[in-house]
């Protein structure tokens, strides 16, 4: 009796683990059919810059790391209080203008809508405002935007984006400034803000590779010999460009599906000549600006100061007038 009891309860145990592994079976196949049936934009930026550059996204140079990979330059805004006090949640807003008539070639070669994405750098003790400090009005401009530090030990250097770009050409960062009183490693003065703002794919990927929103150029100077159109299991038309050079060797420059053909068979070219149109309409911009953290106390006595001389100023004038009309008595008898 104590065997079959004994048997029974490892094939309910065996049951068990069957209908566990058979789960995660499954969840492991959803997770990897969906990312290739229904792959997700939040791979691209922020996350390479994040992953290229772990400590921080300004080079001492100044430059932003996106711009390695968004080449073409484009205007980015920022716009934050001139003072402010501490333990104060205010807005930092972040423009990123483009024509929302146009659209970029994506990773398969078709046209799609521009993205959005931003890197701000706040002072140190500078970061974005819990949920309960953010007043009601200014949760309604934040438009569902999520905010991501750089680094967990980063609070200050905040990620936005990929976001549509259609709704998100204004994004607005509540930030919650630091108090010195109760954090002594922050004290009151001018600090720096910089901005990074990237609008839609870049043209070479973090491993040095050309994406497709790019244009392509002769490798060599000769003669277009042949152009091969491919075409991939999802209809994505390529092109293999067949140079012959002037010593007989051909160069083949492969185009992936994205950029246009400029040139066709017969054609001589020069070393550097574009093979295709530059797809790109998106690009990156950087911004610097300054924010002073204000002590209240120091505005209190700037109020008293700037009244005291308001005050003596217009005694002296009415010390002036008195005189006046004494010397005036004075001439008169």
């Amino acid at each position: 009796m104590r065997k079959t009891c004994t048997t029974m309860r490892l094939n309910a145990a065996f049951r068990v683990m069957t209908k566990s592994l058979l789960v995660v079976i499954a969840a492991v196949g959803i997770i990897f059919t969906s990312d290739i049936a229904l792959p997700q934009t939040a791979a691209a930026y922020p996350f390479w810059a994040q992953q290229t550059y772990p400590e921080t996204p300004r080079e001492p140079t100044g430059r932003i790391v996106c711009a390695n990979c968004h080449l073409a330059a484009k205007p980015a805004e920022v716009e934050v209080p001139q003072a402010v006090l501490p333990d104060t949640v205010f807005e930092a807003v972040v423009k990123i203008p483009y024509d929302t008539n146009v659209q970029q070639v994506g990773a398969d070669g078709s046209k799609v809508g521009l993205n959005v994405g931003a890197v701000l750098m706040l002072p140190d003790g500078f970061k974005i405002a819990p949920e309960d400090r953010i007043p009601e009005e200014m949760k309604e401009k934040l438009n569902g935007v999520y905010y991501q530090p750089y680094r967990e030990d980063k609070e200050n250097v905040v990620l936005v984006g990929p976001l549509p770009g259609e709704q998100y050409q204004e994004i607005i960062f509540p930030v919650l400034s630091p108090d010195p009183r109760s954090d002594k490693s922050v004290q009151f003065g001018k600090y720096s803000v910089h901005l990074g703002a990237n609008r839609g794919r870049g043209q070479v990927y973090p491993t040095g590779e050309k994406s497709n929103n790019n244009q392509y150029t002769a490798p060599a100077a000769g003669t277009i010999s042949k152009i091969t159109k491919q075409e991939d299991e999802d209809g994505n038309v390529k092109y293999a460009v067949d140079i012959q050079s002037e010593e007989g060797k051909t160069v083949t420059e492969l185009v992936p599906a994205g950029p246009e053909l400029i040139v066709s068979e017969g054609q001589t070219v020069k070393s550097g000549d574009a093979l295709t149109n530059n797809p790109n309409v998106g690009g990156f911009g950087q911004k610097d600006t300054e924010i002073v953290l204000q002590d209240a106390t120091r505005v209190g006595w700037l109020v008293g100061f700037v009244s005291l001389t308001m005050l003596a100023q217009i005694m002296l004038v009415l010390k002036k007038k008195q005189v006046e009309k004494v010397q005036a008595a004075e001439m008169n008898f």
